[in-house]
């Protein structure tokens, strides 16, 4: 990469590592900044796996003297921070030495007919993470966050999902009516009614309703189902957490 195309950074004060820390920190700074910040090898290469054009390349100073000529050549501008300041950068314990700005995508309408996963005020980001994680393993190509779930782009719930994020469709901050334009049935997930989800007939495809880790599905939306699944726990627990629930649920849902 040409010099003209590199920045190099040294001062705490400036306004792009302002951004950053942002970024990395807070959970909902990308609504207001547009942009999203990856952080490590995987997450990046993730992303350029799908075809994402980062908008910037960010390396520590040491990193980027000997870092692959891919890495280098991955965004249009690249910016080299002193190590000293890339740790005040992350929230890890461990910082990568490396990451990426993205632009935040465009908002988009949901895709009738779409296998969907519905998240209805979820709060844990590692469980709404690894539930985008599940959901693309198993073929679920859209999830909607409704008002209340957490960010889904928020730098934990990224972590979380391994890289899903860039191969699903993503609609957050949405309200219940949303679902009327789905066009497929809705299977709400219960702990305590409903039939077993070992001996139920699945629609295919279908939208299923995963609800907050206390309260689960809102009476609201249970009320729209067109069935309720249970899973069964001969051990005895009184209930599973959501992500794993949501593992075993869309699992069951993508085989024949």
């Amino acid at each position: 990469m040409s010099e003209d195309r590199v920045t190099h950074v040294s001062s705490r004060d400036n306004a792009l590592l302002k951004d950053l820390r942002r970024l990395a920190q807070d959970p909902g700074a990308y609504r207001r900044l547009g942009r999203i910040w990856l952080e490590g090898d995987h997450l990046c290469s993730a992303a350029l796996a799908r075809g994402v054009q980062p908008a910037m390349a960010l390396f520590t100073e040491s990193f980027w003297l000997g870092a692959p000529a891919h890495w280098r050549q991955a965004a249009a501008r690249a910016v080299v921070v002193a190590d000293g300041l890339w740790r005040g950068i992350s929230s890890l314990e461990s910082p990568a030495p490396m990451g990426f700005v993205l632009d935040l995508p465009d908002a988009v309408a949901p895709q009738p007919g779409a296998a969907t996963v519905v998240l209805d005020r979820l709060q844990d980001a590692g469980n709404v993470g690894s539930i985008l994680r599940s959901a693309a393993a198993f073929g679920f190509s859209q999830v909607i966050a409704l008002k209340g779930t957490a960010a889904l782009w928020s730098p934990k719930v990224l972590r979380a999902g391994m890289g899903a994020h860039f191969g699903l469709r993503l609609i957050e901050g949405a309200e219940g009516g949303v679902l009327d334009a789905l066009a497929v049935p809705l299977v709400a997930t219960s702990s305590h009614q409903g039939e077993w989800l070992h001996a139920a007939r699945l629609p295919r495809p279908c939208a299923w309703l995963l609800g907050h880790e206390g309260r689960g599905v809102s009476p609201e939306l249970e009320a729209r189902a067109a069935l309720r699944i249970r899973i069964a726990q001969p051990g005895g627990e009184e209930s599973l957490n959501v992500a794993a629930a949501a593992a075993i649920c869309l699992h069951a849902s993508a085989t024949p």
